[in-house]
């Protein structure tokens, strides 16, 4: 600086610099913000960084480079209901009760007792909101405002859920779809072609809207489920038809909320994470994604069914381009996210445990002894340890050697029995398509231990194992 700078100008900067140190001093210590964006039945290759050969995701590709990715990311089971309860409180579902994906009208859901992500935080003085899909009971009782959330706008079940199923009057007969602003139903839905936009719009107003204070925000988009909608920003985009026009316009959304951050100037303070609740519907053809390379899909436990993208995004806290293969589940976020912002985990057993070492490169240790993969109502289908994974004796749809859907019309499963343990390494072969159980009997072993000591806390329907630690769901009164 010149020695002819004015006394007073000096003083000004001094003062501003302060200030500026004081600012940064504040925003650095301040308890992080937490985005969990949360598609549906997205499959694990259908963004452009995990192998997309005609779907552009350019905002997710840029989260990529300046995050993490995880390759061996799975949700806690092939389908909404369950998955999304596992999200929210670190548990298996079937620990608590939710199987499958819950009907409208359904007399169960997420049992108030069991504590949310968004109350753990709401408790640390969060201000928090959910905007897309609930799924987890419908009742009042169940839903997001009496379970931790300040802020709702989206649907309570799936966008399926309504008069235009394509199967409607023969297997289904579902009231009109509703829209909900917290409690109320403000619309019922005949269109869905603005609902990402809406969403996305709530998500940006929320962030702005609480700038100054912690926030947790649940962005839970209905799509790619089928039905497809798209707005027309997004029509036409894709290479890859209808379902890359919803990737695309997912992207955009994505987007817009880190565009915000930024422009809030939270950027630096906000852990961003980007996940599907399950692999693609395979049945509805070129209205589904891809598992590509994995096999099967939404509504199986292979690898297509349950492994799904995974972007993480914190700047100054998480390396930047970097891909890790450890093996993690939805279940870790809840106590991840409790140690990261220094909530308090609940007194009641959970099942997650915290990865963020994983997270930050420091380590590429699982601290689970394995992962299990329970379906449909309480069967234990599978464990992953280590990088092998031990199928037991199940029965499973397939839609191969079957004619695919088209235009949103769903085509027919054929169902397949696996009659004897089945043992992949997902190393060597994350295909699944080399049966090794014969050539390892000792990791057979070990996993069918593991597995049997799991039965006899969980249970296991296949086995008539009822287990001595599964709590109750809600039920409406």
């Amino acid at each position: 600086m010149s020695k002819a700078t004015p006394p007073l100008i000096l003083l000004f900067l001094i003062l501003l610099s302060c200030t500026n140190r004081e600012k940064h001093k504040k925003t650095a210590s301040a308890p992080p913000n937490v985005i969990i964006i949360f598609t549906d039945d997205q499959g694990y290759e259908d963004v452009g960084c995990f192998g997309s050969p005609d779907i552009l995701t350019p905002n997710l590709d840029q989260m990529a480079k300046e995050g993490i990715k995880l390759t061996s990311f799975y949700a806690a089971q092939p389908v909404c209901s369950a998955s999304r309860a596992a999200l929210l409180t670190g548990c298996y579902p079937n620990r608590i009760g939710i199987h499958n994906a819950l009907m409208p009208h359904s007399l169960i859901g997420l049992n108030p007792e069991e504590v949310t992500l968004a109350e753990m935080l709401k408790d640390k003085g969060y201000a928090t909101a959910v905007y897309g899909k609930w799924h987890l009971g419908d009742d009042p009782l169940f839903m997001p405002n009496n379970q931790g959330f300040d802020d709702f706008f989206g649907i309570p079940f799936s966008n399926d859920m309504w008069p235009n199923h394509p199967q409607q009057g023969s297997v289904f007969h579902f009231d009109p779809l509703p829209l909900y602003e917290n409690q109320n139903v403000i619309d019922t839905l005949n269109d869905q072609s603005m609902l990402t936009t809406r969403i996305t719009e709530k998500a940006v107003n929320f962030i702005t809207n609480n700038r100054e204070k912690p926030f947790f925000l649940y962005v839970a988009h209905p799509q790619p489920h089928v039905p497809l909608f798209v707005s027309d920003k997004f029509k036409g985009k894709s290479e890859r038809g209808l379902y890359g026009d919803v990737i695309m316009e997912i992207d955009w959304s994505v987007g817009e909320i880190l565009r915000t951050l930024r422009e809030q100037g939270l950027d630096d303070n906000t852990l961003v994470v980007f996940t599907s609740d399950n692999g693609p519907w395979l049945s509805y053809g070129d209205h589904a994604g891809s598992a590509y390379p994995f096999r099967e899909g939404k509504g199986t436990s292979w690898e297509g069914g349950q492994r799904e993208p995974f972007i993480a995004r914190f700047p100054g806290k998480l390396p930047e381009n970097k891909t890790i293969s450890t093996p993690v589940m939805a279940i870790d976020l809840f106590p991840t996210i409790a140690a990261l912002t220094g909530a308090r985990v609940p007194d009641h057993k959970i099942d997650g445990k915290d990865v963020w070492d994983i997270f930050t490169g420091d380590t590429d240790k699982n601290p689970h002894d394995a992962y299990y993969f329970y379906y449909k109502v309480n069967e234990l289908h599978a464990v992953r340890y280590g990088h092998w994974k031990l199928y037991f004796p199940h029965n499973y749809r397939t839609m191969e050697g079957q004619e695919q859907g088209a235009g949103g019309q769903p085509g027919d499963y054929r169902y397949v029995d696996v009659k004897e343990p089945e043992l992949y390494n997902l190393e060597t072969d994350s295909s699944e398509t080399k049966n090794v159980a014969a050539l390892h009997p000792d990791i057979v072993d070990k996993i069918t231990k593991l597995a049997d000591a799991k039965r006899q806390e969980l249970g296991d329907n296949l086995l008539d194992i009822k287990g001595k630690e599964n709590r109750e769901p809600g039920r409406s009164k």
